[in-house]
């Protein structure tokens, strides 16, 4: 189940699925489309060992190798925005997935070769977030 929103930052869907499940979805998915997981990080956790409490939150980090090398070949400030990222948080009894939206990086590194790549790497994040959901 999803709702999509997207803002000019991020893309945003909702599940009724658990975070753990969404985030195993996205990773299982990311190989479906050439993408790699590097790390997921749990924020919870991390904040739980400096004695904060928070709902679950884990962020996951993705990359395609090709369009890594590609894009940092037009401009290496594109590795300000690596690797692509999605937010999994539970609140309001549901989980929520945010994505950073590639097509930022577009719009703040004029190149017009990359703002057409990373329109097309942002579709495939989207597919990929909306298979997890």
């Amino acid at each position: 189940m999803s709702t999509k929103a997207t803002t000019d930052l991020a893309i945003h869907s909702e599940s009724t699925k658990s975070v753990a499940d969404v985030c195993t979805a996205i990773e299982a998915k990311a190989g479906d489309h050439g993408f790699r997981v590097l790390h997921t990080h749990d924020v919870q956790a991390t904040l739980a060992e400096k004695g904060f409490k928070r709902s679950e939150l884990r962020i996951v980090e993705i990359c395609s190798a090709p369009f890594a090398h590609q894009a940092l070949s037009m401009d290496v400030s594109v590795s300000l925005f690596m690797p692509c990222r999605y937010t999994v948080y539970a609140e309001g009894g549901r989980t929520h997935v945010m994505l950073a939206r590639p097509s930022v990086m577009g719009q703040m590194i004029p190149h017009p070769e990359l703002e057409q790549m990373v329109s097309g790497v942002e579709k495939t994040l989207t597919t990929i977030m909306e298979q997890a959901v």
